[in-house]
């Protein structure tokens, strides 16, 4: 009889036990689950600020960085030679978009869109196939603001760079709380520095990777 009170017992105290052990789970559970939900918010705030950003670039950089970039860091697991390629990927992207900001387009006498790099004389036309009376390539004269533009558009690829998970989780694979507040918060600055500034000094050119004016269309 006392084996049996003693195992109501100890049946008893292990029921009065889970309870308190599943409360906590459920407490866990819970403040997972609001973690990954602050998570997914931030995640989905980056993605509309990277699609917000893309707009300032050439649509070729941006692309091609986007296509590469899984393939290059094999999916954020880089070793020595994908960290390599996932920074040569970089830089070769933010030269184009350096690049392409001095670009700029007009239409020759068939309504065919020539392109043409901005020169102190005017415009280099790539292809020769046209060209643009003295006067009117003066319009299309390199400029102090193209400097800034190709010097934000830089900033603002390397804000999109960072944006990507890949890349971080590349270079970056157990960053620190203070790194990884860092990376959090600065691409979102600069994107609002540089969206800021593009809309204060607007530019006119319509170069490669750029939307057409209404002109050219």
């Amino acid at each position: 009889m006392d084996i049996k009170i003693e195992n109501h017992d100890d049946y008893h105290r292990h029921h009065d036990e889970v309870p308190l052990l599943q409360g906590q789970k459920s407490n866990k559970s819970m403040s997972e689950g609001e973690d990954k939900t602050l998570i997914q918010r931030a995640i989905s705030r980056t993605f509309q600020s990277t699609a917000h950003l893309a707009n300032l670039l050439p649509t070729g950089s941006v692309l091609a960085f986007q296509l590469l970039a899984p393939i290059f860091t094999n999916q954020g697991d880089c070793d020595p030679v994908s960290r390599v390629l996932t920074a040569g990927l970089i830089s070769v992207c933010g030269l184009s978009c350096f690049l392409l900001s001095f670009t700029d387009s007009f239409k020759d006498k068939n309504r065919n869109v020539c392109y043409g790099f901005a020169t102190v004389r005017g415009l280099w036309v790539i292809d020769g196939s046209a060209s643009l009376p003295p006067g009117e390539a003066a319009k299309y004269r390199l400029r102090f603001i193209d400097f800034l533009h190709a010097l934000m558009s830089i900033q603002v690829f390397a804000a999109v760079a960072l944006f990507d998970q890949n890349v971080v989780s590349c270079f970056f694979p157990a960053p620190s709380p203070e790194v990884r507040e860092v990376l959090t918060k600065l691409p979102v600055g600069i994107g609002v520095i540089c969206s800021m500034l593009f809309v204060v000094f607007p530019t006119k050119r319509h170069g490669i990777g750029f939307p057409l004016s209404t002109d050219d269309i």
